[in-house]
């Protein structure tokens, strides 16, 4: 199924919610609990999380929720996780991602990682002029969810982290780590960097953005 089949396949209210509460989601879902979540019956959510999966916008798994094997264990119950694969539709075609790998590849070969983080600071900058003053975690977390970080509040012994599920980069961190991640916390940096007490900090773990944003050393900029 080509990109524009897969992101038609959310213009159905019902099958759009159900999209949106799986990808908020950092465990796999079932098909109860995705019908209780958005207020449909069980049998209307499966229909609808299957076409999710048959347009690859979703991927499934089958295990026992009982976490029991066996006879009597009961039957493996179907599980639904954000497919990992981008989808992208563009009128006219265009061909971003090319230019932007082409960029990533001279910069790296060229030694040009501080412009890159000088450029990004910037950038932050720029945006947190338009985003406005903020003044909190939660502020900070909004400001995120915005850009497509998809930001989570996670409890360290060091205070309270916003993590992010998603890393607007990705594609482009997979090929190149060291300089898109590192643009990536330089413009977080200039995103946040009139916000009290809050810094972002390379924190990377697998399948989440490398960064982490919480309370900057000694809670001073």
């Amino acid at each position: 199924m080509d990109d524009v089949e897969a992101m038609a396949a959310l213009r159905d209210p019902v099958r759009r919610r159900l999209y949106e509460y799986v990808s908020a989601q950092d465990h796999e879902v079932g098909r109860n609990e995705a019908a209780e979540a958005v207020g449909v019956q069980r049998t209307l959510a499966a229909h609808h999380l299957d076409r999710l999966a048959e347009a690859g916008l979703l991927e499934t798994t089958s295990r026992r929720l009982s976490g029991r094997s066996g006879p009597g264990a009961g039957r493996p119950a179907k599980l639904y996780r954000r497919a990992a694969g981008e989808r992208t539709v563009s009128l006219p075609p265009r061909d971003y991602r090319t230019a932007a790998e082409l960029l990533a590849e001279a910069a790296e070969e060229s030694g040009l990682d501080e412009p890159l983080h000088r450029a990004a600071r910037s950038r932050g900058r720029q945006l947190a002029e338009r985003a406005g003053p903020v003044g909190d975690l939660e502020a900070a977390r909004a400001l995120l969810a915005a850009r497509g970080y998809e930001p989570v509040v996670e409890e360290t012994p060091g205070g309270a982290v916003l993590r992010m599920r998603n890393c607007p980069f990705h594609a482009l961190s997979e090929e190149f780590p060291p300089l898109v991640c590192g643009m990536n916390l330089a413009l977080l940096e200039g995103l946040f960097e009139n916000a009290p007490g809050l810094a972002p900090r390379m924190d990377p773990r697998p399948g989440w953005c490398c960064t982490v944003l919480g309370a900057s050393k000694n809670n001073e900029r």
